[in-house]
């Protein structure tokens, strides 16, 4: 069996500690309970890019999760034996979603509210890519490019227009909340274009090394074209100055915020064969990272407001940058960003050493189940 790709694993890795600042930033900071970092009006150029850094660990998440299902065909595996692994890590990825992750975000499962985030994209992504992959290369190639370039076409079209249909359209294409019996369920990723960067990760699996550096330089070039034309690409015209120009829409991705991540991070990929083992540590043990770091931040936050405030019971509803009712927060609540920095770095810190057991035990056993972990 082949040994895994190293430069996959280190950017794989070097996205799951960037993620971390995302969401340290959701728990800790005092202006993530009031304002989003995107607005304009009132964020401040270290806010913007605290939270723009991060934009890039949805798509790679996806693209390397494609790149790694080639690779496991390049190991042995055949497309029969893929497909059966994609669709049923895709179900296990769905259900952690909808009970451990939502669950280490609130404490509590009785809240209305249920976010369908990354994790969830990630498990339909790979059951559509388990059938996917049975297509010919050059036209999976194809319809992924074509969808991630296109699929902004579908902007104008609206979930209203389906009338009690709609909730399909949210679950792919339009960010919005499905009334389901007493719950709200917010669809935050849209299907359609995170599937074909899942498989155009998968088709890139056939491009030679030599060739990622030029196409990372494409895309980001192809970036700075589409965006500064201002015509299409995204939904959100950018209206002058730097900080306009790179707020592309996450929700869907739009096709500039998909050039402004992929091709950056392709152009990194060209040149992490080299790199520190820390990043490998991280990114070989990709779900346990994402599912403890959940854990830690959140009960990180609740030990900070008990000190701070002697209760921490409003930690048991979302916190308001993930929908919540900022109303259940004391008036004070939250940090300075530096508190922030300062938190994370330490949440990567302790979860290192779990996470180099992990990997190690990932390595020295066999069992099927760890490769759903």
């Amino acid at each position: 069996m082949k040994p895994r790709v190293p430069a996959v694993d280190a950017l794989r890795g070097l996205i799951m500690i960037v993620m971390a600042l995302d969401h340290t930033r959701d728990f800790f900071h005092a202006s993530a309970m009031v304002f989003q970092p995107e607005d304009l009006a009132r964020t401040t150029p270290v806010l913007f890019f605290t939270r723009w850094i991060t934009h890039f660990c949805a798509p790679v998440f996806m693209f390397t999760a494609g790149l790694g299902a080639y690779y496991q065909i390049e190991r042995g595996r055949t497309r029969g034996e893929l497909s059966r692994f994609l669709w049923t890590r895709g179900l296990w990825l769905i259900f952690l979603e909808l009970t451990a992750i939502r669950f280490a975000m609130h404490f509590t499962m009785l809240g209305s509210l249920v976010i369908l985030e990354v994790i969830w994209a990630l498990g339909w992504s790979m059951i559509a890519l388990a059938g996917l992959i049975h297509l010919p290369v050059r036209w999976l190639a194809t319809l992924s490019i074509l969808t991630i370039a296109l699929h902004n076409l579908a902007d104008p079209v609206r979930a209203g227009m389906f009338g009690k249909a709609g909730w399909i359209w949210n679950l792919v294409h339009e960010l919005g909340v499905i009334p389901i019996g007493g719950f709200g369920v917010v669809t935050s990723y849209p299907l359609f274009p995170w599937v074909a960067v899942m498989s155009a990760g998968f088709c890139f699996g056939y491009v030679r090394r030599d060739q990622y550096a030029r196409i990372g330089l494409g895309l980001i070039a192809a970036f700075l074209v589409v965006r500064g034309l201002n015509v299409y690409g995204d939904p959100v015209p950018w209206t002058g100055g730097l900080l306009s120009f790179l707020r592309c829409n996450k929700y869907p991705p739009s096709l500039s915020f998909l050039l402004m991540t992929l091709g950056p991070a392709i152009l990194l990929l060209s040149r992490l064969e080299r790199a520190p083992r820390f990043l490998l540590v991280f990114g070989r043990v990709p779900l346990f990272y994402f599912v403890a770091h959940l854990f830690l931040i959140h009960g990180l936050a609740k030990l900070a407001a008990v000190v701070r405030y002697g209760r921490a019971d409003f930690f048991f509803v979302p916190v308001p940058s993930m929908g919540g009712d900022p109303r259940r927060f004391p008036p004070d609540f939250g940090y300075d960003l530096w508190v922030v920095y300062a938190v994370w770095a330490a949440v990567v810190a302790m979860l290192y050493p779990a996470c180099r057991w992990f990997g190690a035990l990932k390595q020295r056993r066999t069992e099927w189940w760890l490769s759903y972990l």
